[in-house]
C-alpha cells in the first residue's frame, strides 16, 4: 500500500505497519466492562494513526516533534451535539505544541487528518463515548 486513501480498515493499517492484528490488542478482562471498547478503539487507533502518517510520509515513520513550535500537527474535532448523526467530524484543528509530552493521535497533514476521522469515525466514536 503506498497511499494513505487506501487504508480502510484496522487489519490494513497493521500490515502497514507490520503487526498482527490478532495479537497487537492488548488484554483489557482485568479493566471494567464500561471502559474495554474505549480502550480497544484507542489501541486501534494509535496504530491507524501511525500507519496513515506513514502512508502519507513515504513510508517513513513520522514522529512529530513536540520541540518543534514551526512543525504543524492535525487533530480532528468531532462534533458530539445531538442531531441527524450524534458524532460527526466537524473540523479539523492544527497546533503546535512546545511540551515533552505529545499526543499519538496527531497527522502530519490536514487531509491525511480529515480522511482518518471520516474513514474511522465508528472507532472514533467507540474511544470517545
Amino acid at each position: 500500500m503506498k497511499n494513505y486513501q487506501n487504508l480502510k480498515t484496522f487489519e490494513e493499517a497493521c500490515k502497514v505497519e507490520g503487526l498482527d492484528p490478532e495479537k497487537v490488542i492488548p488484554d483489557f478482562s482485568c479493566y471494567p466492562e464500561k471502559d474495554r471498547a474505549s480502550m480497544i478503539a484507542h489501541s486501534k487507533l494509535v496504530i491507524i494513526v501511525r500507519a496513515a502518517n506513514r502512508l502519507a510520509n513515504d513510508g517513513k515513520e513520522w514522529i512529530p516533534d513536540f520541540t518543534n513550535s514551526d512543525e504543524w500537527k492535525y487533530e480532528p474535532w468531532f462534533d458530539l451535539e445531538e442531531g441527524s448523526s450524534g458524532f460527526r467530524c466537524d473540523g479539523y484543528a492544527d497546533w503546535a505544541a512546545g511540551s515533552d509530552v505529545g499526543s499519538r493521535l496527531c497527522f502530519i497533514s490536514r487531509e491525511v487528518c480529515k480522511y482518518i476521522a471520516n474513514q474511522f469515525i465508528e472507532t472514533y466514536k467507540e474511544y470517545f463515548l
